[in-house]
Order: C-alpha cells, then sequence, then structure tokens
C-alpha cells in the first residue's frame, strides 16, 4: 500500500487542530511551537482533551494552551524522573562494584564462577569491551598505560558501563547471598531490584528519547514489594502497574535512601499541583494518594 499524504505546513497543521475543534487564541505562538516541537509529538498529548470513542474531536472549549501545558508537564516529568533514576544508577553502581570487590577481588566481574550463566557473563564482558574501547575516560588509559589491562578493576568498569550492562551483570550474580546484600541497602528483595533496574533502564531511555510518560502504559513493568518496606507497599498501586505512578512512587522511596536530605518528592509534588490541566488520573495514581505514607509528610 502506498501512503499518497502530502507533507502539511505549519499553517495547515494548526489549521488541522482548529478543524477538530481545538481554540488557538495566540496563532504566532501555536505556529511558533509546531515549528520546534512537532505537529505529532504536540498532538499525542491530546487523548484526554478529545471526545471518548473519537480522539480526532476535542471537547468544546478545548485549547490549544491546554494541549501545551500537558506537553510542558511531561517534559518537566522527564527531567525529574531522569534526576531520580540517575541517583539510582550510580548508587547500584558504587554497591554493586564494592560488594563484589570486596567478596571476590578487583577483578571480580571477570571471573565466570561468581556468576550464574556462563554464556550470559560471556556477552556482558563483550559489550563491556566494546564500551571500554569508545570510552574516552582518563582513567581507562591510566590503567592500560601503567599496569598493560584491558580491563579496569571493577571499581574503576563499574563506571564504563551502560546502565542496561550493569543491570545484567546484577540480574547474573551467582550467589544469592550477593544480590541480598546490595538489595537490603535499598530496602528490596533481590527481585525487587533486579526488576527496578530493568524498569528503570527503559524507562531512562524512554526520557533520553523524549518519549512521553504521562498517560504511557509501559511494556517493561516492575515487579511490586508486596511485603516490605510497609510505607512502599501500602503507597503502590499494583491496579495500575503499567502507568508511572508506581514508578515514581519507587523511585522517592531510593532517593530518600541515597541522598536523605533531598527535595525530589517536593518538586515533583509541587510539579503535580501546578497543573491547570487534571494529571494524575491519567498516571495510574490512586483516589486516595495523598494519604499514602511516602507521599503524606510531603503534601
Amino acid at each position: 500500500m502506498s501512503y499518497n499524504k502530502p507533507p502539511r505546513t505549519y499553517e495547515e497543521q494548526l489549521a488541522i487542530l482548529e478543524s477538530r475543534g481545538l481554540v488557538v487564541v495566540d496563532r504566532a505562538t501555536a505556529l511558533h511551537r509546531l515549528g520546534h516541537h512537532n505537529y505529532y509529538r504536540i498532538s499525542a498529548y491530546r487523548f484526554t482533551l478529545t471526545e471518548s470513542g473519537n480522539p480526532d474531536r476535542f471537547l468544546p472549549g478545548t485549547t490549544f494552551e491546554q494541549l501545551w501545558s500537558l506537553y510542558c508537564f511531561d517534559r518537566q516529568l522527564r527531567l525529574l524522573v531522569t534526576e531520580a533514576v540517575k541517583r539510582l544508577e550510580i548508587s547500584v553502581r558504587t554497591n554493586w562494584a564494592y560488594v563484589l570487590g570486596r567478596g571476590y577481588g578487583a577483578m571480580a566481574y571477570e571471573r565466570p564462577s561468581v556468576f550464574r550463566n556462563p554464556q550470559r557473563h560471556t556477552n556482558a564482558l563483550g559489550r563491556l569491551d566494546e564500551e571500554l574501547g569508545r570510552s574516552h575516560e582518563a582513567f581507562v588509559a591510566h590503567y592500560r598505560r601503567k599496569y598493560g589491562m584491558t580491563r579496569p578493576p571493577i571499581w574503576a568498569a563499574c563506571e564504563v558501563m551502560s546502565f542496561g550492562l550493569l543491570s545484567r551483570f546484577y540480574e547474573n550474580i551467582r550467589h544469592i547471598r550477593d544480590k541480598k546484600v546490595i538489595s537490603r541497602i535499598y530496602d528490596l528483595t533481590p527481585e525487587n531490584l533486579k526488576s527496578l533496574l530493568e524498569h528503570s533502564v527503559y524507562v531512562r531511555n524512554l526520557c533520553a528519547h523524549h518519549g512521553r510518560l504521562w498517560n504511557r502504559r509501559f511494556t517493561i513493568t516492575m515487579s511490586l514489594p508486596k511485603r516490605q518496606p510497609a510505607a512502599l507497599v501500602t503507597s503502590l498501586n499494583p491496579k495500575e502497574n503499567r502507568r508511572v505512578y508506581n514508578t515514581i512512587t519507587l523511585l522517592s522511596h531510593i532517593v530518600d535512601i541515597v541522598e536523605p536530605e533531598n527535595n525530589w518528592k517536593y518538586r515533583i509534588l509541587a510539579l503535580l499541583r501546578s497543573q491547570v490541566v487534571p494529571v494524575t488520573q491519567h498516571m495510574g495514581f490512586p483516589d486516595d494518594w495523598e494519604n499514602c505514607p511516602i507521599w503524606k509528610g510531603a503534601v
């Protein structure tokens, strides 16, 4: 099947939105935003502003500014989520290297006996070699020059590997006791931490490519804690595990552990409160979320 629709000018794109009932007060500003943010990127935020069963017909009185406000909200949400994921990533890098290094030596990550699946370990080392080959970090050159090492010790190697690779190295650790030592730092089970890492890699990649978090149904979900810690468990919403609420709640728990004197959740709350268009019901927030232990002290 051939595609015959012609490309549209920015003026024509705006006319399409108007023909669908969108109210445009400031045409110059609307055209400027279409010219820098892509019609299809902006229009993806229309679905909660349109008639039920007809995503091409806006609810009466809906304005371009309301559509734009959702776009801007999601942009700010991505920045906050990315910040929290980075804190998780750096902390897990640190503790993965510390626990395995202390237990098995400076080159622990090279030892097949430390890992459960030999093929996955071999593949991970190959991926790490690629990442080391692309690295311009001074410490990589230092270890090669001074010690003749093609791979640096674990406390340096962890700083080169991607978050996805770190997640795979953690998942493949052979002894559950090693996984438990790391996961207990975050008051999680090994399975919960493994799942959180995999999900966080996915979410971080969405954010890095400017993907929408608001009103998205995730394809890679998390195994949610069921028993502990109690404050976290009772704050989660298992019925909406494909929405971003649980991601935000778990990241808040992590950030509080990694950096106790942080204001991350307060900035999340400030962002939610500043919205003119309601957003929480499209993110998996439970009705009583403001009374949940994780959020109650910050509300």
